[in-house]
Order: C-alpha cells, then sequence, then structure tokens
C-alpha cells in the first residue's frame, strides 16, 4: 500500500474531532480535585477502542486507572503493545494561557490544548492509526494498548499493574510516543531517555513567621539559607558538587559524539526559540550532548515568604525548593537520591533544620539502534517524511521504561511525533496538526512494516 493509499484513506477531519473530544476531559493526575475527570478519560478511551473491535476495559489501580484493549486476530504475526497516557500536566499558570487549556484551539496550524502533544495527542495517533488500517482490512499485527493515568505524577501504580498483568501484557516489541523529534520535517528514532530523581528540600527556621525589623540580622532566615543550599549544589563549571553524583557515568562514545554533532543544530537558533541570550550547562560538552548525554540538577519550584501584593516585612518560618535530577546511563536514582540526601544537610547554614523528601525517579535507558524493530521502524518513517531517520537520545524521563525492560523482558522502541517547540508541561501547550496527522500515518505504516519482521 503506497502513502498516497493511506493518506486518502484517512479521515483527518473525524480524527482532530474526536482528539479535541479527549483534550476537553481534564485529566490532571496530581490534583485529587480532577479524579472523576481522570477517569472519565479512561472511559471515553475504552470506549472509542471497544468501538473498533478490541476487547477493551478500564483497570482499576490503588491510584488512576489503566485501560487495556487487544485485538489478536494476526496469527503467527508478531505481537505490539502501543503504550501512552492519557494524563496530563496541571494548567497552572491559568493566567499565561492565550486560551483555555482544556478548550482545544487550532491557530496558525496548530493545536493549543493541555495535553495536546503530551501525550494525548501522540498516544491517540496510534488509536487512529489502527482505525485506518481496519478501515482498509485486517491489523497486519496482533495488537495490545496500555494506556495509562499517572505517568505524570511518576506512574506509582503501574509496576504492580504490570507484575500483576505480565502474562496478559506480553509482547514482541513495545511501542512509544511520548517525546519530541529532532526538529519539523526530520523523522526521528529516540534510542536513550535520562532517568530521574525528582525530590523537595524543606527549610525550617523559627517557630513562627519573624517581624523583620526586630529578628532581622540574628535570627537564621530559611529563605536566605534555602539560596546558599541550592547555590552550593552546583559549580561555576556547570558541574553538580554532590559527592558521588558522577560516579559509574556511561561516558558518551565517539560514535555518539559525531552522529550528533552532524545533525543541524544551531546554537543561535536554540537560543532565539527560547528567549535567552546565552547558554548555560557543563563545561566541556556541546548543547546536545548535555541535554541528552549528560545529567542535570534543576531548581523547578521555589516557595518561602509574602507572595502577595505590596510588601510584607517577615522572615518566614519555612521555605522549600522543588528539584529534579536528570540521570544518564550508569546511575541510579535510588542512589542518587540517598546522595543528596546526606548531602544537603551539610551544606545548610547554622540555626536551620533542613529536610530531603523523595518524590519519585527513574532510571535511565539505552537501546541498540540495530534491532530490526529500529530497522522497521526507519521503513515507516521514510514513507511518511521521504527521508531515514536520525538516531537522538532525550532529555525526558518516561519512568516506565525500566519496568516495562525489568518485568515484561521486552524491547522498547521510541517512535516520538512532537517537538520541542509544542511546550509540553508549559501554558500554551501545543502539537501542530501536520505532526498529529502524520502521527496517524506514521502508526499505521509502522504496524505495516512490523508486520513484515
Amino acid at each position: 500500500m503506497t502513502n498516497q493509499d493511506l493518506s486518502s484513506a484517512a479521515n483527518f477531519e473525524q480524527a482532530d474531532a474526536e482528539l479535541f473530544e479527549l483534550l476537553r476531559i481534564p485529566s490532571v493526575s496530581a490534583d485529587p480535585a480532577y479524579k472523576a475527570d481522570v477517569r472519565r478519560a479512561a472511559e471515553w478511551l475504552q470506549k472509542k477502542l471497544s468501538s473498533l473491535g478490541f476487547t477493551a476495559r478500564v483497570d482499576d489501580t490503588n491510584g488512576h486507572p489503566v485501560v487495556y484493549a487487544e485485538r489478536l486476530d494476526a496469527p503467527d504475526k508478531p505481537t505490539v503493545l502501543l503504550y501512552g497516557h492519557y494524563d496530563v500536566q496541571p494548567e497552572a499558570p491559568l493566567e499565561e494561557w492565550v486560551t483555555p487549556p482544556f478548550e482545544p484551539t487550532v491557530r496558525n496550524g496548530r493545536i493549543y490544548a493541555r495535553g495536546s502533544t503530551d501525550d494525548k495527542g501522540q498516544a491517540f495517533a496510534h488509536v487512529r492509526g489502527v482505525e485506518l488500517l481496519l478501515s482498509q482490512g485486517k491489523l497486519p499485527v496482533n495488537v495490545k494498548f496500555i494506556l495509562e493515568g499517572e505517568e505524570e505524577i511518576g506512574s506509582p501504580s503501574i509496576i504492580p499493574y504490570l507484575k500483576a498483568h505480565a502474562e496478559e501484557l506480553k509482547a514482541d516489541v513495545i511501542v512509544i510516543s511520548d517525546g519530541s523529534r529532532f526538529a519539523k520535517d526530520v523523522p526521528t528514532i529516540t534510542y536513550g531517555i535520562r532517568g530521574l530523581s525528582y525530590v523537595e528540600i524543606h527549610v525550617q527556621g523559627a517557630n513562627r513567621d519573624l517581624h523583620s525589623g526586630s529578628y532581622g540580622g540574628a535570627a537564621p532566615n530559611p529563605i536566605n539559607a534555602l539560596c546558599e543550599i541550592i547555590a552550593k549544589l552546583k559549580d561555576d563549571k556547570g558541574r553538580v558538587t554532590i559527592p558521588g553524583f558522577y560516579d559509574g557515568i556511561e561516558p558518551l562514545t565517539d560514535e555518539e559524539r559525531r552522529m550528533w554533532g552532524s545533525l543541524p543544530h544551531s546554537d543561535q537558533e536554540f537560543m532565539d526559540s527560547i528567549g535567552v541570550s546565552a547558554l548555560s550547562g557543563e563545561e566541556g560538552y556541546t548543547t546536545l550532548e548535555r541535554i541528552w548525554g549528560r545529567p542535570t540538577l534543576d531548581v523547578n519550584g521555589i516557595w518561602g515568604g509574602y507572595q502577595g501584593e505590596g510588601s510584607k516585612t517577615v522572615i518566614a518560618a519555612k521555605a522549600g525548593a522543588k528539584v529534579s535530577m536528570r540521570l544518564v546511563p550508569g546511575q541510579d536514582p535510588e542512589r542518587i537520591t540517598k546522595l543528596i540526601q546526606d548531602y544537603v544537610p551539610k551544606i545548610a547554614p547554622a540555626g536551620v533544620k533542613v529536610e530531603v523528601l523523595d518524590h519519585h525517579g527513574g532510571q535511565p535507558m539505552k537501546f541498540k539502534t540495530d534491532s530490526p524493530y529500529i530497522k522497521a521502524a526507519d521503513r515507516a518513517l521514510n514513507r511518511v517524511y521521504g527521508r531515514g531517520a536520525v538516531f537522538a537520545r532525550t532529555g525526558g524521563s518516561i519512568p516506565i521504561v525500566a519496568a516495562f525492560a525489568d518485568i515484561l523482558k521486552t524491547e522498547v522502541l521510541f517512535v516520538d511525533m512532537g517537538l520541542n517547540e509544542d511546550a509540553p508541561h508549559s501554558p500554551n501547550e501545543s502539537f501542530a496538526v501536520e505532526d498529529y496527522h502524520n502521527g496517524i500515518l506514521t502508526s499505521a505504516y509502522l504496524l505495516e512494516e512490523l508486520g513484515r519482521e
């Protein structure tokens, strides 16, 4: 079947309308206020998959539900497990959205809505890809779906679920689309992801907020102390100062550095795209090496003291910061979390109490680039874009991937559809209409190519 054959058979207008329905459901997993909406999104997907002839159900967990579906009518053909998540990040800060986050709006060829690219748009492209193939006949492979509702909070319920359903979830390959291509019109196969250690630092000073005139200059200031702690976590060359942080890291290979160096990247264009005049990071590495192949430490949020209009002269009793560390092969998130928990109290100034809370983490992963599944993905992408794929790692983290490898013993294949400019997790998140439509075609062609393996 040619590219044109599938393109002409795809009902993109209906595909857009259905995605918009899903995007209107505010399935924010982190906020208990949206619990019913998270379930509503799961039930919406279950109903859609059932309409395509899948045996589909909504399975309860200790947290948010999992949608499982299967259609196994391709004897002697591979079984493909398609993974995605239907939960989304919180919409805040609401005032920075140009249009409401849960009312999808098309502007300049892009679908603006929370979850449009991360991950409802990409996950639903696979649903529509399957529907496209079914409109032309039978599926070329056996297909299973697992769509979870907790990825944005670290997938706490997924490991028990995988263990309980390991036999049912067996597959030859697991396909994930939950990230970004290298650039527009550059098909990309991702062969590595960074891991994650996410912590929260709490600093306690006095037993109450203090008048800064009466106590300033003598009483410990938790906000000042927090700033000192954060400043000591990295040196002036961009390296993390936590003892043992870099131990055991798998170094970048010469081949990787050559491969990434040949990609059409421009630091100036990168800076222009995010509106900054200079880049920071670990000395001795290129921008792509820093964001794909080296570990990081970033403050993601900070709080303490008076935040309202005008002034209030107090020394706050408490302050805190949320800190994420992206990890690379050779680093274990549990070990890294323990290291920062041991280190922060040692660098805290006198007079304050500190605590480092562990939120969640994920293992870094790296895959071989010469597997038959990757070759099949390369052929599929060539059918969509008219060129072969480039190989890249991603700076993001998907905690479930390590669980797939450990529990299901199945190879993972990343075929991402989005772009960094989609602004996942940010206000005005979007997904290009063209990328969504190409994602549907990519999914269909990928299943065809996998059926030939």
